[in-house]
């Protein structure tokens, strides 16, 4: 049985995607799942090496690839960013905000980090993305959110607050851009696990925590970033074309239970 990891339902060759916080984990897979599935691809992040290993797995499907460093809580890093993306790809189709500051600590540096990479930076790549995506005839827009939106978090205050922000934003936005044929939807990933991800380094400094939550978890799994990316391929395709101010969760039913 061909795995669903190994080939693509979906035909992306003559998209642009560029992908904000595209070295790692999530971000990496949703990388890799457009490349296989013909689209040019732009990926940013901090980290040199993991851009530089990104981009040669990226290129190896035999796509246009382009890759730069960028500090995404610098308003100036993301307008030069996705200006020089859409140079390099020749336009800009997709865009796919899905960096984190990891913002778990009810302090000012917990909600900074989030406020500045998971929210603003999102505002601030799609506003600078806009003039190419009014100019693509299949434009949408994807932001990363989390199952933390949508229920309290003692744990991890800012993250959840953030996360419902991201969320909120994507129907207000995706309400002004429809005017321009340009649909924005999220994606809310439960937990998943990648190596040295966040629920991979639980699983070895708080173990407790990390049964207590696959425990919670209905498929009885951690999910992996492969099963986000398939959600992104679908969200971004003619096969979601009325679909628009949406948050899909992708949780294996995590958020089911409480």
């Amino acid at each position: 049985m061909t795995s669903p990891s190994s080939i693509s339902p979906f035909d992306f060759h003559g998209y642009r995607v560029v992908i904000a916080g595209g070295s790692k984990g999530i971000g990496r897979s949703m990388a890799l799942a457009f490349a296989a599935s013909g689209a040019a691809v732009s990926i940013c992040a901090r980290g040199q090496a993991a851009l530089d290993e990104t981009a040669a797995a990226i290129a190896a499907h035999g796509v246009p690839v382009h890759r730069q460093s960028c500090d995404l809580g610098d308003a100036a890093a993301i307008d030069a960013y996705i200006a020089n993306a859409a140079v390099s790809l020749g336009g800009i189709d997709v865009l796919i905000n899905n960096a984190s500051g990891y913002g778990f600590d009810d302090t000012e540096e917990g909600w900074a980090a989030g406020f500045n990479i998971d929210l603003l930076a999102a505002v601030r790549a799609s506003r600078a993305a806009l003039p190419y995506l009014e100019a693509s005839p299949q434009a949408s827009i994807l932001h990363t959110s989390s199952i933390a939106a949508f229920h309290p978090s003692t744990r991890s205050a800012p993250y959840a607050a953030i996360k419902a922000a991201l969320s909120q934003y994507t129907t207000s936005q995706a309400l002004d851009l429809a005017k321009d044929r340009i649909r924005v939807n999220a994606i809310a990933p439960g937990s998943i696990e990648f190596p040295d991800g966040i629920w991979d380094r639980r699983k070895r400094e708080t173990p407790a925590l990390y049964h207590n939550t696959l425990a919670k978890i209905p498929f009885g799994r951690f999910g992996k970033p492969e099963e986000i990316a398939h959600a992104a391929l679908f969200l971004a395709s003619p096969w979601a074309s009325w679909i628009t101010g949406q948050t899909l969760c992708v949780d294996g039913g995590q958020l089911l239970s409480g």
